[in-house]
């Protein structure tokens, strides 16, 4: 339960990937000459797989969905913590369920002397935990497919809505671009992922880091990688 509140409040708290205003396309697709979109809204450098929320008033970087119990949208930066939450959160409605169910198995007989206002809590918690067990079921397997298949919510839906669905379009989403490079031991654990490339996680790039970039590769800079943390 603990863990599922730290996944949650990182949910809420963190950034989920708001393209910033100076926003550019990141240099492999100016090399290549790609076709870029501007959001309407923002009048912004929209990359791809990013939507602008109308809540939040923002355009997100590969955003999933906004969601209400987040109170915060789902997307490149904070998509690791969501999924844990959903994690910790199946685990936990499931062990109630284990226990609640126990605990009807043992008082089959009757024998039990539990009062009617413990009962009726009894009963509660179980409509509870089922409807939790369900509900996270169903997230967590939309999850896995858009993960599976590199298309978001949002994506999937218009796709759906404007009959373009097509196998080609599905590319799997790299493990290491949902919970980082640090190491395995972090996966389980609410904390904010590195990413090896940043700017290719993100969809965008800013003139600062392209400055940085030609730097570091000129024959006077140091030629090392940049391993950018999320803020």
């Amino acid at each position: 339960s603990f863990m599922a509140l730290a996944s949650h409040a990182k949910t809420t708290l963190t950034d989920p990937g708001t393209v910033p205003q100076s926003a550019v396309p990141v240099e492999s697709e100016r090399i290549a000459g790609s076709n870029h979109s501007m959001c309407s809204q923002c009048q912004t450098f929209k990359p791809p797989s990013s939507h602008h929320c109308r809540i939040c008033n923002r355009c997100i970087s590969r955003m999933d969905h906004h969601c209400p119990w987040m109170n915060n949208c789902i997307g490149a930066a904070n998509f690791k913590h969501f999924i844990l939450f959903l994690m910790y959160m199946w685990a936990s409605s499931g062990y109630a369920l284990l226990l609640l169910g126990w605990n009807y198995f043992m008082c089959a007989d009757e024998e039990c002397t539990f009062t009617t206002v413990l009962t009726q809590l009894v009963r509660i918690m179980t409509l509870l935990a089922i409807g939790a067990f369900l509900f996270t079921s169903s997230m967590l397997m939309n999850v896995c497919y858009g993960i599976m298949t590199g298309i978001g919510t949002i994506d999937r839906l218009k796709k759906k809505a404007n009959n373009t669905m097509s196998q080609s379009d599905e590319e799997p989403i790299p493990l290491k671009d949902i919970f980082g490079i640090q190491g395995y031991h972090t996966w389980l654990l609410p904390v904010d992922p590195l990413f090896e490339d940043y700017d290719r996680v993100m969809g965008y790039s800013t003139p600062q880091r392209l400055l940085r970039e030609q730097i570091r590769e000129s024959p006077g800079g140091s030629g090392e990688s940049v391993i950018m943390p999320i803020n």
